[in-house]
């Protein structure tokens, strides 16, 4: 009866694990910025590490950190105020945590509160790495480009103690012996340092890599240092401490060694990499002990938890999960979703209800718009999915690929209805007619136009006239005209029904990245990597207003349905508002952590949505 018992229970609290995210499902209104109703998407991973005594597990991710209770795997805390998070390191106590941002900056969190404790400045480009030696005084960060210093801070002021410089490029890794004697740094410059912690002078270099160095690690007695290759590299080096001589090349990974973890014991060394996987070896025979194979993408990152009996990895690019694993068996336990990478498109149903997001990954998302919870990921492409559009009824997605290739989904199962085949090159830009039988492509390459019958996925038409790719096609609301821009710096109209080219517009000194028509097809807007939104008379042609504010290049725009305003998002990670008739500046939007690609208003007005490269897409309410 007791043994029944027990199972029972132990099989509820697996259930619980498992359970989908509705237990959790008020994460994606955790810390918003102002307007924001909600945040769909976690970011991408950069890094996983467990707590000293196991109860948390920190994913750091391109817009914070997110904080897991390692008892149910739900989510805890988001802490933000870094921009993008690419390190976190608990402190040997566990009371702290630290996190290395794209801005320069460190953050000292309390663990247990999750309130930001201090903010370290000195860093002059991103922090790449973050770790504290083994009593918890010291912190050691390592600096990006233009930065390649390694800086040590006193843990309980936060004030710097020491520079070190020496590395000719990006500080990828660093790691502290555990006697805190020895600093280890790696390099994209393809070299290792040995530092004397103590007084901040090289002992070392060793330049044996073929390829940047992307993780380094000591051994538990602190006489081994590991190291792992980057690209075209692919290897594991083992390092004497002392002398600094090779003692060990393990190969196997077919990609690069993105990260290394020693187990407590010392008895097993983890890797993982570009190659989509994680390798368990024996730190003694360092024969593969496992090869752990269920990540769908690059590994980022892996962790051990303190009693050496859970192994969590971190995916990026087509995967985007966190997962958890059984060390001695080598089988998975629990996987932690709703991560994305950069999100390159997003597009909103004809009734609001549905929002559809490509992207880095080359997975689509089919976002329910009331709950902020994914109904369906869509998946086929072979590569990223630069673009997506609905057809009016909502029954269709369209989406193009850096595959060359333009699927046409149901969007009620899921299934891919048509493939169309055989560009030469991205498609950038894929819209459907007003009444959604006709469809319109970038060509790729050739700077060509496709239209296609959306109900057969036969070739209608093409449109020449572009002399380089073309980023953006859209048709006008009364279905007569469509529009497109180039990296030729031109806008082009066309007679939808004929493909007769009607206009040519000039005054871009920039690729034209983004077209788009007011609702009653009378203005036509434009953005370019000049830095500048046109707006245009469609029937002369003529420029009406230019209007300036962002601090970078432009990616998207967008009318509002009544046409009164305007939205763009641009490079510099901000949403501008402005008034179509004055041309003014209504209001700048600030909440990603990445350059904005896409942004779209649903029909009703009362929702902007915009998708950044930092793998979210944010709702802004809209008054």
């Amino acid at each position: 009866m007791k043994k029944t018992l027990f199972i029972s229970l132990a099989l509820l609290l697996d259930s619980i694990v498992f359970l989908p995210n509705a237990l959790a499902q008020d994460y994606t209104r955790w810390d918003l910025p102002e307007g924001v109703s909600a945040r769909l998407g976690k970011g991408s991973i950069t890094d996983v590490e467990f707590s000293p005594d196991g109860t948390q597990l920190a994913v750091a991710s391109s817009i914070g950190i997110w904080l897991y209770d390692t008892r149910t795997y739900q989510e805890t805390t988001l802490l933000t105020g870094n921009t993008w998070v690419n390190s976190v390191a608990f402190s040997p106590d566990g009371g702290t945590l630290a996190s290395g941002s794209s801005e320069g900056t460190i953050h000292l969190w309390d663990a247990v509160t999750g309130e930001s404790r201090k903010s370290l400045k000195g860093h002059t480009s991103d922090v790449k790495s973050v770790v504290f030696n083994a009593d918890g005084t010291t912190l050691a960060s390592g600096g990006g480009w233009e930065d390649n210093t390694i800086r040590l801070w006193n843990a309980a002021t936060g004030k710097l103690r020491k520079t070190l410089k020496g590395h000719e490029s990006d500080i990828y890794c660093i790691a502290i012996s555990s006697n805190g004697k020895t600093i280890a740094s790696g390099s994209s410059d393809g070299t290792i340092m040995l530092w004397n912690a103590a007084t901040g002078k090289l002992r070392k270099k060793i330049t044996r890599h073929t390829g940047g160095v992307r993780s380094v690690v000591f051994s538990v007695n602190g006489r081994t240092l590991a190291s792992g290759g980057g690209w075209r590299d692919n290897t594991i080096r083992l390092w004497n401490v002392a002398s600094g001589k090779l003692r060990k090349t393990l190969k196997g990974h077919a990609d690069a060694v993105t990260s290394l973890a020693f187990s407590a014991d010392g008895a097993t060394l983890a890797s993982g990499s570009w190659d989509n996987t994680i390798r368990l070896w024996d730190a003694i025979t360092w024969k593969i002990r496992k090869t752990l194979e269920e990540h769908a993408g690059d590994v980022n990152s892996v962790a051990f938890s303190a009693d050496g009996a859970t192994l969590a990895s971190g995916g990026g690019r087509k995967d985007n999960t966190v997962r958890l694993w059984d060390v001695v068996t080598g089988e998975p336990r629990v996987t932690l979703s709703s991560y994305t990478c950069d999100v390159w498109s997003v597009a909103f149903s004809a009734d609001g209800t549905m929002l559809a997001s490509g992207g880095w990954d080359g997975a689509i998302r089919l976002w329910d718009v009331a709950t902020s919870e994914p109904r369906k990921t869509l998946t086929g492409h072979t590569d990223e999915v630069d673009t997506v559009a609905f057809s009016t009824d909502g029954e269709t997605l369209a989406s193009g690929s850096r595959d060359g290739t333009i699927h046409l989904w149901n969007t009620a199962t899921g299934e891919i209805r048509k493939a169309i085949t055989g560009h030469a090159g991205d498609v950038n830009s894929v819209a459907f007619s007003a009444d959604g039988t006709m469809l319109a492509n970038d060509g790729g390459l050739h700077g060509t136009i496709y239209l296609w019958n959306v109900a057969t996925g036969q070739f209608r038409r093409m449109l020449t006239g572009h002399t380089s790719p073309i980023n953006s096609i859209v048709f006008s609301a009364d279905g007569a005209m469509l529009a497109s821009g180039g990296w030729d710096t031109t806008i082009r109209l066309w007679d939808a029904a004929t493909g007769v080219h009607r206009k040519t517009l000039t005054g871009h000194t920039g690729g034209v990245t983004s077209v788009a028509f007011n609702a009653d097809s009378t203005a036509l807007v434009s953005e370019s990597r000049d830095g500048t939104i046109r707006l245009w008379d469609v029937a002369t042609g003529t420029l009406g207003k230019t209007l300036n504010g962002h601090m970078a290049p432009v990616n998207s725009i967008a009318f509002s349905t009544d046409g009164a305003t305007l939205a763009s998002g641009g490079w510099d990670a901000a949403l501008r508002l402005w008034d179509v008739d004055s041309g003014e500046l209504r209001k700048t939007l600030t909440g990603h952590t990445g350059g904005v690609t896409s942004v779209t208003f649903r029909a009703d007005d009362t929702t902007l949505a915009s998708g950044s490269m930092d793998g979210t897409i944010l709702l802004w309410k809209l008054q």
